[in-house]
């Protein structure tokens, strides 16, 4: 008990040293950093951590620990929440219309499984590195800090944005449950340009409401959206039954067959309801708010991307056994549905279904955001300030607080149209590079082989990909498709057997049968990135040159500080915290 004080003792002193050491520094220092900059960024760009020093050192940058009180039931439930959003009501009608038609459920089945191969990735990172930075520790570790920084800015940025979507789509539902029309909810404001005009206070008040509840505490924000999954899950449960019951076999060959659009039409569908399935990453944050991230990290993460592809699927055979897929509507195809069967009355509780799912996927995309703008402090590529965690609450507050602000903002003025077109590429990019990372930690980092060989295995695998997809894609040549998947097949299986992969002993879980998994989840997420439209590709460019501008300008420079130099944390010592601290080693031996 009195060496437990000491530490605590030592621990306090030493994080009052940390707050109060200087780490302003004036404009004519600055510049001199700045004149340092090819240097630094080739001392920097490059750095990595080792996973002890993610969960021990750079965890005590934010002065307390988050709070371990989430199960693996909570986290199902937040992989759940996060993903069964307004995704589904949204894109099962478009692609079943023009794309899929009937076959709409198949290609929730494929973009089920490529979710899946990317969660496996995901889930052996978070097992072997259970910190909250997600994909951004992942890769800083494997890749070094450049690269992890650019994953984690984006998938900051598509949180934000996607949030910001999702808000506003909760004013319309919220209206159509009350039978209203949407903008009736809005305020319009002349002088502004179109798509900006249409102020959304339901969709701010919201975002605000949320973010204090965030701010308050995770197990209370979980046990919140427990009760709202399990309703919503319910309410699926509704559509389900009604769309079996009622429905009738002949839609689905009527007219035109189970596939009117062909193969084709089937895997260009899987690309655009694969969007639906974004959120699950959000459970591999929680990882320092779990009590047993080595055992409930794999259950949450693939138990959340089983069950969400089953309703998923369920909920697109149904629409599509209740009417023909020519009659069904591109806006409200469940609603509208409804109606043809005689339920008017159901629409309105899709309409409130709806809304309560988009509360839940909102809930959990907040805690992600917050959880990696913390981590992305605690390295100092953003001001520290963000990587506080408050000693109360174990909540990263300033995170949290300054991100539900920025969402609000952004949801208050900027329509659905506006904002959509950068989200998924982001998400896929960072997927692809979570894959190759594995791929690389497992031949390289973890079995001491020569990087060479795994470099050039994923620089020919990933040209092989483009080739495949853009062979697919521009509908010529279609001799190429079987060149490149053979090529993509016979290259996994001689590095497979060239190069050999050492598991380590004390590994808690990993992915089975590599590196075919991660090699799957490489190609599906440059297949799915090549169905996107150019200006996805033009507006992700401008955002990364910004990235990278900060980067150069600001996170370079504050990281050589801290790192190289020592300054602001070369006063903290390697302590672990009494009441919560947990290493790797005590966490793989749970």
């Amino acid at each position: 008990m009195e060496s437990q004080k000491t530490l605590s003792s030592s621990f306090t002193s030493n994080m009052a040293a940390f707050q109060s050491t200087p780490t302003n520094i004036s404009f004519s220092n600055y510049l001199q950093s700045l004149s340092e900059t090819p240097r630094r960024l080739r001392k920097r760009m490059l750095a990595t951590w080792t996973p002890d020093q993610e969960l021990n050192q750079v965890r005590l940058r934010s002065g307390a620990d988050m709070m371990r009180k989430l199960n693996w039931y909570d986290l199902i439930a937040l992989g759940i929440g996060g993903m069964l959003g307004v995704g589904v009501f949204v894109t099962t009608g478009p692609v079943a219309l023009k794309i899929s038609g009937p076959s709409v459920f198949i290609s929730y089945v494929i973009a089920g499984i490529s979710a899946l191969f990317s969660s496996l990735c995901y889930t052996e990172f978070s097992v072997q590195i259970p910190v909250a930075g997600g994909a951004f520790s992942y890769l800083r570790v494997t890749f070094g800090e450049f690269i992890g920084y650019f994953a984690g800015t984006n998938i900051l940025m598509e949180y934000v944005l996607s949030n910001a979507a999702v808000a506003r789509s909760f004013t319309e539902y919220l209206c159509h449950a009350a039978g209203e029309n949407p903008s009736s909810w809005r305020v319009e404001v002349d002088g502004v340009a179109e798509g900006y005009n249409m102020l959304d206070f339901p969709a701010v008040a919201l975002i605000l409401l949320l973010t204090l509840c965030l701010c308050h505490s995770t197990k209370e924000s979980s046990i919140l959206n427990l009760v709202m999954t399990v309703f919503h899950v319910i309410f699926f449960g509704f559509i389900i039954i009604v769309g079996f019951y009622k429905g009738r076999a002949k839609n689905l060959v009527e007219p035109g067959g189970l596939a009117p659009f062909g193969v084709k039409g089937v895997l260009d569908g899987a690309a655009i309801v694969y969007f639906s399935y974004i959120g699950y990453d959000s459970v591999s944050t929680m990882a320092e708010e779990i009590r047993n991230p080595a055992k409930s990290l794999p259950v949450g993460i693939l138990g959340s991307v089983l069950i969400v592809t089953g309703l998923y699927c369920l909920m697109a055979l149904s629409l599509c056994l209740l009417v023909p897929f020519n009659m069904i509507d591109k806006d409200a195809s469940f609603s509208v549905a409804f109606e043809k069967i005689g339920w008017k009355w159901a629409s309105n509780v899709v309409g409130a279904g709806a809304s309560l799912g988009i509360v839940a996927s909102l809930l959990v995309a907040m805690l992600g955001q917050a959880r990696y703008l913390c981590v992305i402090g605690r390295a100092r590529l953003v001001p520290p300030w963000f990587a506080k965690v408050n000693p109360s609450t174990g909540t990263p507050l300033n995170a949290t607080l300054f991100l539900g602000l920025c969402t609000a903002s952004i949801a208050l003025f900027t329509e659905l149209s506006v904002i959509l077109e950068i989200i998924s590429i982001s998400t896929l990019l960072v997927f692809y590079m979570v894959a190759n990372a594995l791929i690389y930690r497992r031949y390289v980092v973890m079995s001491h082989n020569p990087p060479s060989q795994t470099l050039l295995f994923l620089f020919l695998l990933s040209s092989s990909a483009i080739g495949f997809s853009m062979s697919w894609k521009l509908d010529e040549q279609w001799w190429a498709l079987p060149v490149f998947g053979g090529f993509m097949v016979a290259i996994t299986a001689f590095f497979q057997y060239m190069v050999p992969s050492i598991c380590q002993p004390d590994e808690a879980w990993s992915v089975p049968f590599m590196p075919w998994p991660a090699v799957t989840s490489i190609f599906l997420n440059v297949f799915l990135m090549t169905t996107l439209k150019a200006i996805s590709f033009q507006r992700f460019g401008i955002w990364a040159f910004l990235i990278t501008l900060f980067y150069v300008l600001y996170g370079v420079h504050s990281t050589y500080r801290a790192e190289e130099m020592g300054v602001g944390v070369s006063e903290i010592p390697v302590v672990h915290h009494p009441s919560n601290q947990q290493t790797k080693l005590d966490i793989q031996a749970l």
